[in-house]
């Protein structure tokens, strides 16, 4: 399926929460779907940006409607606070996108965490999609069939039980790649578990340096548009024929293997032990 997903496809009556709204792919996606008729939840952590790109949308589709949830994804209490305000306001989630990331940064040697005393890339990549969805879970699996899309990366690297956290040797691109393996690993694991409740998951590395500001900011040179890569996500969200799709990895459109650690079954367990016992005061 390499086909560009049609504005014909129609998201009236679908709710979409949408992480990671205020710039990037995620501003660019937010209008794609607005453009569908989704019912468009969108976050971010500035609550002007958030207010800016909501009014932007709402005057490029004056029909759809759109709601703002502010929240630092580098704090699981606020994590949870936005989980919660969703679940309370929310009749139906038909798709949850965990799109918000830190990327390698400005000053990649400085080591920076999160307020829970996290690797702040760990933190922000894969823990706080994983306590957001884990509490969204029973109003996606209510509205269901629906679906779960995890912006991952095709920068990977295997995480080390013994420095999970990276206190030594940091470097914050390789906490990026490590962090968003973690996510593809916890999609698999997250893909097996609500199968039965006709929720989906899958992940996806959306564009090669895609012409965001985490890009340029980590030193890069841009070598795709938003589009290229909201146009992959995009399918995952909207195209009937990805309906029974789960637990797969995606390179654009092509359902791609991950990096090898993602399957193997033993760092899977391992990874899945930490983050309980890292998120459990959150996911409760």
């Amino acid at each position: 399926m390499h086909e560009q997903t049609s504005v014909s496809d129609d998201l009236r009556g679908k709710t979409v929460l949408l992480t990671g709204a205020t710039q990037g792919m995620g501003r660019h996606l937010a209008r794609l779907l607005a453009a569908r008729g989704a019912t468009l939840l969108l976050h971010g952590r500035d609550r002007e940006r958030l207010a800016a790109v909501a009014d932007e949308v709402r005057q490029s589709a004056p029909d759809a409607p759109v709601r703002t949830y502010a929240a630092d994804l580098a704090d699981l209490e606020q994590v949870r606070t936005l989980a919660d305000a969703v679940l309370a306001a929310e009749p139906r989630l038909d798709v949850l996108v965990n799109n918000a990331a830190v990327g390698g940064g400005s000053a990649p040697n400085v080591r920076e965490t999160s307020s829970q005393g996290h690797e702040l890339r760990f933190a922000v990549n894969h823990l706080a999609p994983y306590v957001l969805t884990r509490r969204l879970l029973p109003l996606l699996a209510a509205s269901a069939p629906s679906r779960v899309v995890n912006v991952a990366s095709m920068g990977q690297a295997p995480i080390d039980f013994d420095n999970v956290m990276l206190e030594h040797d940091y470097e914050g691109v390789h906490a990026y790649c490590r962090s968003k393996l973690a996510l593809i690993m916890a999609s698999f694991d997250l893909a097996a578990e609500v199968a039965q409740h006709k929720v989906t998951a899958n992940v996806l590395h959306p564009a090669h340096l895609m012409d965001t500001y985490m890009l340029q900011q980590s030193g890069f040179t841009p070598a795709a548009s938003l589009d290229d890569g909201a146009q992959p996500t995009l399918r995952l969200i909207v195209d009937p024929k990805a309906e029974g799709i789960t637990g797969r990895y995606f390179d654009r459109f092509d359902d791609r293997p991950a990096h090898p650690q993602a399957y193997d079954a033993q760092a899977r367990a391992r990874l899945a032990a930490l983050t309980t016992e890292l998120t459990a005061p959150f996911t409760a």
